[in-house]
Order: structure tokens, then C-alpha cells, then sequence
């Protein structure tokens, strides 16, 4: 049996570093937005700082004017330089590289795809019915993107871009036949100053497979990843996390209407054994849209 004084001096410890946690400041750095005005960036902006809140730690939010792109930051957090805290897409190689907090932030929707063509294309009218004939067309994504690998996993012969600016050139030069974008990123996308206004959404076809985007950490950040946890998991457990969801995507999911989509289901290989596929509160489901989202709001 451990001596009483050891136990005891054990206790200070762990009190004391509890206490540190609680009374210091942490200082949590991320990717900038791509470009002023990025709406993509809000939604996690907010869910970080949510978590955050929920701990009930001192915190500044810092976001870099130096690392933006999905790949320099990854590499920059795995490093242990210029930022702490990454969101992005996860696969294997991510969560060997790095820390991954298993809350999916935005219920798995990351893996729910739209398909953005150029008007002109032939795809664009070409009504979809089965694989077999999308598999024709050949879709562009980022080359070191998880989704390459994947679609390239189904059967697409997938052109590759160096990053999304490229893969958006790509399309509207008619280079490619179709982008398949998150649900979470193409309205924006569309929306923005300088988006083409011969690239629209082709309606009535989706894209799935499970996957999700998760906050990630350094190796040896062990503390910040247990306190992102511990914050996304109170949000979730007193309602606010489903609250902030709708907030920021409940008319985009009423006006890109999946539950009406012939969506075509793909397989990820590249999807880690630890993801949390049989939770169901951290995934969104269609058909349970509606009544969630007036859950949420009351």
C-alpha cells in the first residue's frame, strides 16, 4: 500500500495542476481566414470559443496572419509552431501526425458533398440516376486533400489542384466536370465577390461518406485537447453545441435540402477506427433535420 505522505503529496499535485490550468491564461492560435469576409471561418471560430467558455478557463483567441492554408497549417501544428489548434478534415495520417479531439464539429456534414459544374458542361444538364454514370465525369479536388483518396477509392478518375483557388480556376475554365463541395463550404463559396457566376450547384445529386472534422491539437498538447473535449462535451450535454449548429447552418441545410438529394454513398478507407460512428448525437442525419432544428431553437 502507497504510504500515507505519498498519497498526500500526490494529491497537491494534482491540485496544483488543476489549478494552473484553471488560473492561467491560455493562449489558443488557429489559421486565419482565408480572405476578409470568409464565412467558412466563423462557424468553428465560434464552437472554439464555445468550448472554451464551457471550461471555464481564462482564454485568448489569436487567430495567425501568417498560416491560412489547410497544409501549412497542419504542418506548422505539427511542428508545434505559430498555432495550437487546427480543424480539418481527419483521415488516418492526421490523427498519427497529430491529436485529434473525437467531436465531430460539425456532425459529420463535412462528408455530405454537392457538386458545383460550369453551366456549359454537359454534366451540368446530364440527369443522374446511377454511379455507373457519374463515375463518366471527373471530378477536381485538392491534391493533398483526404477527399482525393477517397473518390479515387470509388472508381473517379479525380484531377488534382494545388489547393482550392486552383480547384475553383479549374472548373471555371471547364477543365474539370464538377468540384464536389461540402455543404458547409459552397454557399459561401458562392456567394463571395469573386466567385464565378457560371459555376453553380448541380441540383438534385449528393455525395456521402462518413467522415468528420475534428479540432486537432499537438502530440504533446494532452491538456488543451482534454479541455476542448471537456467543452465540446458540455455543450453537447446542455444543448448549446446543437444550438450554435442551427444557428450557423439551419437555412443552408433548408436550401440545399438533402433529404430531397439522390445521394450516392462512397466508401472512406481513409476513415480512422476510433471516429465515433455509432454516436449518434454527433452526426447529422436528414431525415431528422427538421425536428432537431426546432429542438434547437426553443
Amino acid at each position: 500500500m502507497m504510504p500515507k505522505k505519498i498519497l498526500f503529496i500526490a494529491s497537491l499535485v494534482l491540485c496544483s495542476a488543476f489549478l494552473k490550468v484553471q488560473a492561467a491564461t491560455w493562449v489558443v492560435s488557429y489559421p486565419g481566414a482565408l480572405y476578409e469576409g470568409d464565412e467558412r471561418h466563423k462557424y468553428p471560430e465560434a464552437l472554439l470559443k464555445l468550448a472554451l467558455e464551457k471550461t471555464g478557463v481564462r482564454y485568448e483567441m489569436r487567430a495567425s496572419s501568417r498560416v491560412k492554408y489547410q497544409s501549412k497549417a497542419l504542418r506548422q501544428l505539427r511542428e508545434n509552431l505559430e498555432v495550437n489548434v487546427v480543424w480539418s478534415m481527419t483521415d488516418k495520417q492526421r490523427e498519427s501526425d497529430l491529436l485529434p479531439i473525437r467531436i465531430p464539429i460539425t456532425k459529420g456534414l463535412i462528408g455530405w458533398r454537392v457538386l458545383l459544374s460550369h453551366k456549359s458542361k454537359p454534366f451540368y444538364e446530364k440527369e443522374i440516376t446511377s454511379m455507373e454514370e457519374l463515375l463518366v465525369y471527373s471530378p477536381v479536388q485538392g491534391v493533398d486533400w483526404p477527399d482525393t483518396k477517397i473518390l479515387q477509392a470509388n472508381g473517379f478518375n479525380v484531377l488534382a489542384a494545388q489547393n482550392h483557388v486552383e480547384a475553383a480556376n479549374l472548373i471555371s475554365r471547364q477543365q474539370a466536370d464538377f468540384y464536389p463541395r461540402s455543404v458547409i463550404e459552397v454557399l459561401p463559396e458562392l456567394s463571395a465577390e469573386n466567385a464565378d457566376p457560371d459555376v453553380l450547384l448541380k441540383p438534385r445529386v449528393a455525395l456521402h461518406y462518413k467522415t468528420a472534422m475534428y479540432f486537432f491539437v499537438n502530440k504533446r498538447n494532452v491538456t488543451m485537447a482534454r479541455l476542448l473535449e471537456v467543452g465540446l462535451q458540455r455543450a453537447i450535454e446542455d444543448g448549446s453545441f446543437d444550438a450554435l449548429f442551427y444557428e450557423y447552418h439551419g437555412e443552408m441545410l433548408d436550401k440545399i435540402a438533402l433529404d430531397e438529394r439522390l445521394h450516392f454513398e462512397l466508401e472512406n478507407p481513409l476513415l480512422p477506427i476510433n471516429t465515433p460512428v455509432y454516436d449518434a448525437d454527433y452526426w447529422y442525419q436528414p431525415a431528422q433535420s427538421a425536428a432537431k432544428r426546432e429542438d434547437a431553437r426553443q
